[in-house]
């Protein structure tokens, strides 16, 4: 792998680590707004999207173990996994503050 493509892998991963901590982040506030509020049914909801934090944490572990043609599909799936975990917060944000 060239030095390029190592620094442009890199800086993937580092992207990734950053947006999933600012994910794990929000679910512990959102985790403590909850269980303040003794929502049951959105405490079951964090507790979800904290399997699915965890999930991509390990997809990124296997990104930066792994190498040429498997890390750009590796990187897409991340993305995909990230938005959608992004997502899924905004919208247990809303409904909490809704509440």
């Amino acid at each position: 792998m060239s030095v390029e493509a190592k620094t442009t892998q890199q800086a993937a991963q580092e992207k990734f680590e950053s947006q999933v901590k600012t994910a794990e982040m929000k679910l512990n506030t959102l985790k403590a707004k909850a269980e303040a509020a003794k929502a049951s049914i959105e405490v079951k909801a964090i507790a979800d999207l904290t399997a699915q934090k965890t999930e991509i944490q390990q997809k990124l572990q296997e990104l930066k173990k792994s190498g040429g043609e498997h890390a750009e599909h590796a990187k897409a799936n991340l993305d995909a996994r990230i938005a959608a975990l992004e997502k899924s917060l905004r919208d247990l944000e809303s409904k909490l503050k809704a509440s």
